[in-house]
């Protein structure tokens, strides 16, 4: 488990590194304005400038209904006729849009900075930047907001109204984070992340790009199953979050570290245990990345301390 440095707590503006406000995601419209959200699906410039999943189409799943004359015969659904007894035919429509799907974590191991900002406010600004990037190119967007005992999600929609109430989410469930809101949910079971990933199945559809915007903490053999499966019908971004400290601890000194609750001391001078702590952390990146080439997804990673905007691009 990590915690958070005394010292970060302390620095000011501490708001400012903790929490992240409304207003500050808002004002992210401007710097996100050149940023290109690339999709590997993209081939020819149509309406919306993607094409469909469905190959030979360029047409996405409408709905099924009875067969009229003139209907391409190649588009009749057996599996629907067989049962209902009558013809039935697939409908299609021009796909225009892609939407986009961006889960955010905020769980307890995102409430953690020694530089920069917390992982959380940093994860939430990645995911602002991508919103309004998406509403830019006129895609829909949707989200999902997991912290430990809850998990919520946005349907995909159109406009700036969808990017707000987006970021609405972020920006109240980060400030509720560290207040005695969290408190109240201490009462709920813990989500684990392949449950998190499970809803994600059921809340996204084939063709949607889904961001996933976390630390990983709680990777394991079902949360990659569930991964897998993203994989095979949308396109998936993982966009790793870590602070400095937690890839590479002090190798002299004593420090002192809180979450408000409990302390720990680190031994710098340990050279035994920090080299552990930097392998465990070196095996947790490495076994993402390789993760993320085996089934076909992108990965990236960005520290507490880095430009967002400049990582995404």
């Amino acid at each position: 488990m990590f915690f958070k440095p005394a010292k970060a707590i302390q620095a000011p503006p501490a708001q400012d590194l903790v929490t992240v406000t409304l207003s500050t995601l808002i004002n992210l419209a401007k710097a996100a304005a050149g940023l290109k959200l690339q999709h590997t699906a993209i081939k020819s410039m149509q309406s919306g400038g993607y094409v469909s999943r469905f190959k030979g189409r360029g047409m996405e799943f409408d709905e099924v209904r009875l067969y009229q004359p003139g209907d391409d015969i190649r588009r009749i659904d057996w599996k629907v006729t067989a049962r209902s007894g009558a013809p039935h035919t697939k409908t299609f429509r021009e796909e225009r849009e892609r939407p986009i799907f961006i889960a955010v974590d905020n769980r307890p191991t995102m409430q953690f900075a020694t530089r920069g900002v917390f992982k959380s406010v940093q994860a939430a600004k990645l995911a602002a930047l991508i919103a309004w990037a998406a509403e830019k190119q006129g895609d829909r967007i949707g989200g999902q907001l997991f912290s430990l005992h809850q998990c919520q999600e946005l349907k995909p929609q159109n406009g700036k109204q969808a990017v707000l109430r987006f970021l609405n989410l972020l920006a109240s469930n980060t400030s509720a984070s560290n207040s005695s809101v969290a408190a109240a949910t201490q009462s709920e079971p813990a989500l684990s992340l392949d449950q998190i990933l499970a809803r994600l199945i059921q809340h996204t559809r084939p063709g949607n790009r889904i961001y996933i915007i976390s630390d990983f903490r709680g990777m394991n053999s079902k949360a990659e199953q569930h991964l897998m499966r993203l994989a095979r019908h949308c396109e998936v971004v993982l966009i790793m979050v870590y602070d400095p400290l937690e890839s590479s601890l002090p190798t002299k000194g004593r420090y002192r570290f809180t979450d408000g609750e409990r302390d720990r001391v680190v031994d710098g001078g340990d050279k035994q245990r920090v080299l552990a702590y930097q392998q465990r952390f070196s095996e947790h990146q490495h076994h993402l990345e390789q993760l993320a080439k085996k089934i076909g997804l992108a990965f990236m990673s960005c520290t507490t301390h880095a430009d967002p905007l400049s990582r995404l691009r």
